[in-house]
């Protein structure tokens, strides 16, 4: 979102409406939070619903009038949607032209065939991270698996060795590097720059996906020796197509917004300049909205046209890449709604005064809050659109690099420890054929270090830059 969007949406915004002690804040987003938590364990309520009766209960326990917290709550939501929402369904596009074209599988398959043995692990991690970039988690485990399977079963490797770096590249891709969901509402909601938080999250990423990817597995693979369950083989998406995009081209399109993102990055620190032309030119390319449009308008002709899809297929393609991200647009906007009346109530204030009397460092204040929702609920995407309601406060006086680190913090945190609460668990449990106890071993704790070690390498960098 620009500065001008946010200064225009800023004067549009509620008047704070707080009149409670810290005291009786603090219970109300205790209540808040319980109520939200509950209602998605309990009352297996959708997140949206959960969020939208959550942010009510913490205005009434609050002890603000319930028609400034609807107000608040549909600002923030409103504002949220307006700035990442069209974000999210490029994303979607782009994901499923790659998927469909065949675009992916042509990636996968040119990394496989010049990797084997001892390399086969770190060529998963590979393939996955940068698969991972424009699909959402769980498109990207439905892409992958079969590719997982096939690879344990006719190299003979263990499952866990080549399943666990591959899920852990797509998770440390979900939880810290845009244009994902999670990452883009938590830069939104502190005012962070993109792309330095892109620079950033990819710095992060590479240490965190070797140690919880190759390096991990072969634990993994020690503790958890399955085979390959070969009921749970799908067909992969190119193989009803007579021929699919090259890889080059199909490289050269997922990696296009990334570079055009980290370019105006550059520019931006280069010339530092807003009324020089370069800089000017930069930061329209490389806003995320024409980095993600140009994406998707050259997949049409890279991975599209290829394929050989018609222009009635590719127009069906959108329809469908944009129907399954509703429920996550709407969690986001409520996750908004949610953030604004915890800034209106003056929660916000609370945490910033807390971490002061407290004496807690702001960025790991942010990954505990984050692991707590997590925990909770069970939704990586709920904890961090919670946690940077929550810590936003706490950007106001931050340099960019340290806000940007605020938004890795909360996405590091937002990772901890999946288990039994989290969609991603029952997926990857199934998919793999194991039981509750071999996931918790294996996929629980892999996302317990991509959390810890992208935690700490966050804290690290912030006292280096």
């Amino acid at each position: 979102m620009t500065r001008l969007s946010v200064e225009m949406l800023a004067a549009d915004a509620p008047e704070p409406i707080t009149s409670a002690g810290h005291a009786q804040l603090g219970i109300a987003v205790l209540a808040g939070i319980a109520v939200i938590v509950l209602l998605i364990t309990k009352f297996k309520l959708h997140a949206f619903l959960s969020l939208t009766i959550g942010s009510l209960a913490l205005g009434a326990f609050a002890g603000a009038p319930l028609d400034k917290v609807i107000t608040s709550f549909t600002a923030g939501l409103g504002s949220t949607v307006a700035g990442v929402g069209v974000l999210i369904a490029l994303g979607a596009i782009l994901g499923k032209m790659l998927a469909d074209s065949g675009g992916a599988d042509q990636i996968v398959d040119t990394i496989l065939a010049k990797a084997s043995g001892r390399a086969m692990p770190w060529a998963m991690v590979l393939i996955a991270s940068v698969i991972g970039l424009p699909l959402f988690f769980e498109v990207g485990v439905v892409l992958l698996i079969p590719v997982v399977l096939m690879v344990a079963k006719r190299g003979n490797y263990s499952l866990m060795r080549i399943g666990i770096p591959a899920l852990a590249g797509l998770s440390v891709m979900h939880g810290l590097v845009p244009p994902h969901p999670g990452p883009l509402v938590a830069i939104d909601a502190v005012d962070a720059n993109l792309g330095v938080t892109l620079a950033l999250g990819v710095l992060v990423a590479i240490p965190t996906v070797v140690i919880a990817g190759p390096l991990f597995s072969k634990y993994a693979a020690r503790w958890v020796d399955v085979p390959a369950p070969e009921r749970m083989v799908p067909q992969r998406p190119s193989e009803e197509l007579e021929r699919r995009p090259g890889f080059g081209a199909t490289l050269a399109t997922i990696l296009l917004p990334v570079v055009l993102m980290l370019a105006k990055a550059l520019v931006d620190i280069v010339i530092d300049d807003p009324e020089h032309q370069v800089q000017r030119v930069f930061d329209v390319i490389g806003s995320p909205l024409i980095a993600l449009l140009a994406a998707v308008l050259v997949g049409i002709f890279t991975l599209g046209r290829p394929a050989g899809f018609s222009r009635e297929r590719m127009s069906s393609l959108v329809d469908k890449g944009l129907a399954p991200i509703a429920g996550i647009l709407l969690i986001v906007g409520a996750g908004g709604g949610f953030k604004q009346t915890l800034i209106d109530t003056g929660v916000g204030r609370m945490i910033l005064d807390i971490s002061e009397d407290w004496s807690i460092p702001a960025l790991l204040l942010a990954w505990l809050i984050a692991v707590a929702i997590r925990l909770a609920t069970g939704s990586a995407t709920v904890a961090t659109v919670s946690a940077a309601g929550l810590v936003a406060p706490l950007a106001a006086d931050m340099s960019t690099a340290h806000t940007a680190l605020l938004v890795l913090a909360i996405g590091a945190g937002s990772l901890f420890f999946s288990h039994v609460n989290d969609a991603g668990f029952w997926l990857v449990k199934e998919y793999f054929g194991l039981n509750v106890g071999q996931t918790i071993k294996t996929w629980s704790v892999m996302e317990t270090i991509i959390s810890v070690v992208a935690g700490a390498l966050v804290l690290l960098l912030s006292l280096i830059i």
